[in-house]
C-alpha cells in the first residue's frame, strides 16, 4: 500500500470577510480612528451606523464607503446628551433592521496641564463625553443587541494613558480609566447573554487630537515616539484593525479585556 501523502489540488476557500453579515454601530465615525474603523468595517462586510457631532464629516465618510461598494447611512449625535445617543442606536435598528456590534470611539480633549490647572469646565465636559457619553451608549447598545441579534459584542476606545500616571493629561486619563472599569463591569453583567463587551488602549496615534497637542507641546510626539519599542505612531487604520478583531466571531471567547495597542510604548 503507497502511503506517500499527494498534493490536495483543490482550490482553497477564501475565508469570509471578518465582519460579514454584521450591522455595526460606531462613534466619533467622522474622522480618525473612528473614520478609520467605519472604513474598514464596511469592507470586512459589514453595515455601518456612523455617528458624530459635525455632520459634513459624517457625510464624507459615508460617501467614501459607498463610493467603494460599502454600506453606510450615518447619524448626528452628541454623546454628551441620552436622547441623542438613544436616538442614533435606534436609528440604526430601523434602517439596517438589528445591531450585532458597536465601537464606541467618540471622545473629546481638553488642553494638557496638570491637574491643578485643569478649568472645571473641561473636567465637567470631558466627563460627559467620554465617560457619560460611553455609559450611555453601551445601554442603548445592549438593549438593541438583545432585543434584535440576541448575542454580539461591543469595544470601547480607552487609552494607553490609562494604564498608568498621566500628567500631562490627567482628565482624560482617569476617565479613560473608569471606562476601562465599566467594560470589565459590562463583559461580566453581559457575558451570560453572549454579548462581550472589551476595550482597546491605543498609544500615540496620528489623529486630530493627537496632532493639536504637538501644537500645544511642540515636540511631544516624537518625545512619546522615542520611549515607544516601535519608535513611531499609529496610523487610525492600525488601531482599527484591534477593534475590528474584537468585534469579529474570531475573538469569540474573549471578553472583559483592555487590549493594548500602544507599539509597546505601556510594556
Amino acid at each position: 500500500m503507497d502511503n506517500t501523502p499527494t498534493a490536495d489540488t483543490s482550490i482553497p476557500t477564501a475565508s469570509p470577510a471578518l465582519l460579514a453579515g454584521k450591522v455595526a454601530f460606531i462613534t466619533g465615525a467622522g474622522r480618525g480612528i473612528g473614520a478609520a474603523a467605519a472604513r474598514l468595517f464596511a469592507r470586512e462586510g459589514a453595515r455601518v451606523m456612523l455617528a458624530a457631532r459635525t455632520e459634513d464629516q459624517l457625510e464624507s465618510v459615508t460617501q467614501d464607503i459607498r463610493a467603494a461598494g460599502g454600506t453606510a447611512d450615518h447619524v448626528v449625535c452628541d454623546l454628551a446628551d441620552a436622547d441623542s445617543v438613544r436616538a442614533a442606536v435606534d436609528r440604526t435598528v430601523s434602517r439596517y433592521g438589528r445591531l450585532d456590534i458597536a465601537f464606541n470611539n467618540g471622545a473629546t480633549g481638553i488642553p494638557p496641564g496638570p491637574m491643578d490647572q485643569v478649568r472645571e469646565a473641561d473636567l465637567d465636559r470631558i466627563y460627559e463625553v467620554n465617560f457619560k457619553g460611553t455609559w450611555l451608549a453601551m445601554a442603548a447598545e445592549v438593549a438593541a443587541i438583545r432585543a434584535t441579534a440576541g448575542t454580539g459584542a461591543i469595544v470601547n476606545n480607552s487609552s494607553v494613558g490609562s494604564h498608568r500616571g498621566n500628567p500631562e493629561l490627567p482628565a482624560y486619563g482617569a476617565m479613560k480609566r473608569a471606562v476601562n472599569s465599566l467594560t470589565e463591569s459590562a463583559a461580566v453583567t453581559y457575558g451570560p447573554e453572549g454579548i462581550r463587551v472589551n476595550a482597546i488602549a491605543p498609544g500615540t496615534t496620528l489623529t486630530e487630537m493627537m496632532r493639536g497637542w504637538d501644537d500645544v507641546n511642540p515636540g511631544i510626539i516624537e518625545r512619546i515616539n522615542a520611549g515607544t519599542p516601535l519608535r513611531r505612531a499609529a496610523d487610525p487604520g492600525e488601531i482599527a484593525q484591534a477593534a475590528a478583531w474584537l468585534l469579529s466571531d474570531r475573538s469569540s471567547y474573549v471578553t472583559g479585556a483592555v487590549l493594548k495597542v500602544d507599539g509597546g510604548l505601556g510594556a
